[in-house]
């Protein structure tokens, strides 16, 4: 994948870098495997703003991603397309199974039409194929992680990111995973993972340019707390562009937020998973 510059016709235009789509290979989606998801613009059942400045945004149909393959053991495929996705950063690559089932799956890294792809013990160590942990060995790149084992991936998805097996305990029957933050954390070997790390690594470099392209995506303008009045906001009020007059930061429902004061909590049912905390930026 590459990205491109424009002609800086307009300010905005000036320091804009966008997708060239070289890597797509395929225009319309798999009709069968899409779904609508209707927009709820961050507001609740009770049409109440949970999560704000929401709204708008192109059409978009959601692509039925297969995070398990535990139904298609070592059953091998191809990859027929490669498709972009609008609800994730990542490419997805479409692949026929050989007994004709089609199915998405996160692209990964230097992926092509024509490649192979298994999942179960019978899978080559090759990017692209999903493996249980124990049968990867250590110093593989991997993403699409399982929390629990017989579940489905639920980290590691996003453009350009991998994990890293660092270490096995045997004996208890456990693998070590240095996150993409630097946290290291203890993983039941039984669970699956794919090995490689996830396409579309340039996406870091996309620059929006301009608000109107953040409207597309269904994000509205974000107000400053500081800027509101006191009914509307714990750091609103005052003249002007007031200091929020607080000992730490809070969220608009009164809340502390991670730039003042820890909200992770000490008694997390997950924090016995990790060997050492995520490395500081």
């Amino acid at each position: 994948m590459a990205v491109k510059t424009y002609k800086p016709y307009t300010p905005s235009r000036r320091s804009m870098v966008g997708y060239d789509f070289s890597d797509i290979t395929k225009k319309r989606p798999e009709k069968s495997l899409t779904k609508t998801i209707g927009s709820t613009a961050g507001r609740n059942q009770y049409g109440r703003t949970t999560s704000r400045f929401r709204g708008g945004g192109h059409k978009k149909l959601y692509r039925i991603v297969d995070f398990r393959g535990y139904d298609k053991m070592n059953i091998p495929a191809k990859v027929t397309a490669i498709e972009y996705d609008p609800y994730r950063t990542v490419r997805i690559a479409l692949v026929s199974f050989a007994d004709g089932e089609k199915r998405y799956v996160l692209a990964w890294k230097g992926i092509a039409v024509g490649d192979s792809f298994m999942t179960g013990d019978q899978a080559a160590l090759t990017s692209g194929n999903r493996k249980q942990l124990k049968d990867i060995p250590e110093g593989f790149q991997i993403f699409n992680l399982e929390f629990t084992p017989f579940t489905k991936g639920k980290v590691i998805k996003s453009a350009g990111l991998y994990g890293e097996i660092v270490g096995k305990d045997e004996g208890q029957q456990l693998v070590f995973i240095k996150m993409p933050s630097g946290e290291v954390r203890k993983f039941d070997e039984k669970c699956f993972a794919t090995i490689g790390q996830l396409g579309n690594e340039d996406h870091k470099n996309i620059v929006i340019g301009k608000a109107g392209r953040q409207r597309w995506k269904g994000i509205k303008p974000h107000v400053l707390g500081k800027s509101m009045n006191p009914v509307d906001h714990p750091h609103g009020g005052g003249e002007g562009h007031a200091e929020i007059g607080l000992r730490f930061p809070k969220a608009f429902n009164g809340r502390p937020v991670p730039l003042g004061k820890k909200t992770r909590s000490k008694k997390k049912w997950s924090t016995k998973f990790i060997v050492s905390k995520r490395t500081k930026n």
